[in-house]
């Protein structure tokens, strides 16, 4: 039988871990049989009954009272008899008749009372032999029940350490046709749980990551601290105090360029038609070809306002943004008249919304690869400003991904998107699309399902996985997606330790600003232990370990319907996966907790095929590479460090 316990067990570079599901293989054999006390079955000891014994002998000696009273008058006359005939009183042949009667019948009472003295002592004789047969009987039982009781406890005992031995929590990998994931719902904490462990499976596994957080929370911190414990040194870009670091998007071609500021401008406008992106794209596309390649976001708002006829364009003459030639040349770009008027109230508006954006790239530096990159948004800026760049770096990714050649393995590189419910829907369908044809992962998390979300819920090759709902209408839709008739089993250990976490406490520290120092990773440093890494770097590992300490939790669970009532009252990081296949939709409970990992009784095996394996009858002869988990003593040495990509 192979070994798939975590120890024998690896990180498998194709698969897309989402959590760990509790599941109980053998059940609970119960307490142990009880043993047969010889005390109890020998309480009462078999013997004869004294009080029987004394009533059998007063009841002979009432029926030999009046037996014993003749013998003992007839002795005392016989002599009577023989002293008369000693004192010559009677004679001697009358004496000699009288001591044979007397004697005779006396002689017949002794022997009458010694009778009964023998059949007294018969029966008592006989209950003393009944009695030791029922001892014996009692004894012999005794000893088939003990031999009886040995032969069940040898077979409680067996299901007994089964129990205690058998894996607890088994890896959930969404299938290898799926290449998208929606998380619909989740707080904060949930994401951090969910990212840590998505992130470091994956940066373990020796792909590329790249984490897009426009939640304003701090959820990738943990994974952050764990990939430079593994030896990687991530890239952090906090904004819009890093705008002026951020190179993204910085080769792009004019024409790239300009439909990527189009699509940032559209990002307040929900209800804007194509032909409105069009529009906006034609003017922009014109004014970055009178600027030439490599104009910056500045020049681009300095055309608008020269366009647009706002302010003084001897200003940004001044500063270098345009030459006496380009604002010429934007004067002429469009005709007169009503025409006119449409485009400067266009440029107007362009050059508002992109004037958030003058600063990037103005202070780009190179930095070395990293195979970690984070971009977030600080919660001290503005909602829009927010909003506004979290659009910019998602149009930026999808065509530098529309540009790169397809990668050999699918999820190498994986995106993830928090709060992706910010953005607009064909901001989110150009990424999934781009995406989709360059084999790259892709994670959107939605803190709501807005009718934009619904719409592209699990649409295509995507599993979606629920978190806690705290909408009711979110949660009714989302158990009409996935059916209420699931019965999921939940761990007690699963909501135990999500109330632990109630929140995120700080922020993105970032390693691209000023005086940010990247510090070298240390080349002999022990970088390959994932699960200690966990235990010591994240939060979720360190409230783990105390409460692995309460054994009351380890193997306690209930079970509950995919009812809306109980997707709202979810833990922290439990995660319903749920994705379409032939037989039907496979529904499937999981707990993101990172740290279950480093529990003893994990495996990064997935249930049905531990199960498969486990009841099958193991083959003699089984060949390596047909053992679904082979017992490898440790990861192979090129997945050791995290800094080497295969």
């Amino acid at each position: 039988m192979a070994d798939v316990h975590p120890e024998h067990a690896q990180l498998q570079a194709d698969r897309i871990y989402l959590g760990w599901q509790y599941a109980m293989l053998y059940p609970d054999p119960g307490p142990a049989p009880k043993r047969p006390s010889p005390a109890e079955t020998l309480a009462e000891p078999v013997t004869v009954d004294p009080a029987w014994v004394r009533r059998e002998r007063l009841q002979e000696d009432l029926l030999n009272r009046p037996v014993k009273i003749v013998g003992v008058f007839m002795a005392l006359l016989a002599v009577l008899i023989l002293g008369l005939g000693v004192g010559e009183i009677m004679g001697w042949p009358f004496v000699v008749i009288g001591l044979v009667a007397t004697g005779g019948i006396a002689a017949i009472c002794a022997y009458a009372v010694h009778q009964g003295e023998r059949a007294l002592r018969s029966r008592v004789r006989e209950q003393e032999a009944r009695a030791g047969k029922q001892r014996e009987q009692r004894e012999r039982e005794l000893f088939l029940a003990q031999e009886e009781h040995a032969a069940r406890y040898r077979e409680w005992a067996a299901k007994r350490e089964q129990y205690d031995k058998q894996l607890t929590w088994y890896a959930v990998a969404v299938p290898d046709e799926i290449d998208r994931i929606d998380v619909a719902g989740g707080t904060l904490p949930g994401w951090s749980a969910l990212i840590t462990l998505l992130g470091a499976t994956r940066l373990y596994s020796g792909g590329h990551l790249t984490v897009l957080d426009l939640s304003e929370g701090a959820i990738a911190k943990d994974l952050i601290e764990l990939a430079r414990r593994g030896g990687d040194d991530p890239l952090v870009w906090v904004l819009p105090t890093d705008l002026p670091r951020l190179d993204l998007g910085a080769t792009l071609p004019p024409e790239a360029f300009a439909d990527v500021l189009a699509h940032v401008v559209s990002v307040s406008e929900e209800h804007r038609t194509t032909r409105d992106l069009s529009f906006d794209n034609a003017i922009l596309e014109r004014v970055l070809e009178v600027l030439g390649e490599n104009a910056t976001i500045n020049q681009v708002t300095a055309a608008l306002r020269a366009l647009a006829q706002v302010g003084d364009p001897r200003d940004d003459l001044r500063f270098g943004l345009l030459t006496a030639t380009q604002l010429e040349r934007i004067g002429t770009l469009f005709g007169r008249g009503v025409t006119d008027r449409v485009v400067i109230e266009r440029a107007w508006a362009l050059e508002s919304q992109l004037r958030k954006l003058e600063t990037l790239g103005s202070e780009a530096v190179r930095l070395p690869p990293a195979r970690l990159r984070v971009v977030s948004m600080d919660r001290q800026a503005g909602v829009f400003g927010n909003r506004v760049l979290g659009t910019y770096v998602a149009t930026a990714l999808t065509h530098i991904l529309r540009q790169s050649p397809a990668s050999e393995r699918p999820w190498y590189h994986t995106i993830i998107v928090a709060g992706a419910d910010k953005l607009r829907g064909d901001v989110l369908d150009r990424l999934m699309d781009a995406c989709e044809t360059s084999q790259t992962g892709l994670v959107l998390t939605y803190r709501s399902l807005t009718p934009t979300v619904r719409e592209r819920l699990g649409r295509g090759h995507a599993a979606v996985a629920f978190m806690r709902l705290g909408n009711a209408e979110d949660a009714r839709v989302a158990s009409e997606h996935m059916g209420t008739e699931h019965r999921l089993e939940l761990a007690q250990l699963t909501e135990t330790i999500g109330t632990t976490v109630d929140g995120l406490n700080g922020s993105y520290t970032s390693t691209v600003g000023e005086g940010a120092g990247r510090a070298a990773p240390e080349k002999d440093k022990d970088e390959g232990d994932l699960k200690e890494g966990i235990t010591e770097s994240t939060e979720w590992g360190r409230r783990a370990s105390k409460a692995m300490g309460e054994e009351r939790v380890l193997h306690r669970s209930r079970e509950f319907l995919v009812e809306p009532h109980q997707l709202q009252q979810l833990p922290t990081t439990s995660v319903i996966v749920t994705h379409a296949t032939a037989e039907g939709r496979q529904v499937r409970l999981a707990d993101a907790n990172p740290a279950i990992l480093t529990f003893p009784k994990t495996t990064l095996g997935e249930f049905e095929e531990v199960r498969r394996v486990m009841l099958t009858p193991a083959e003699p002869d089984l060949p390596p590479e047909a053992d679904p988990f082979p017992p490898n003593l440790g990861p192979p040495p090129e997945r050791l460090d995290w800094r080497r990509t295969p």
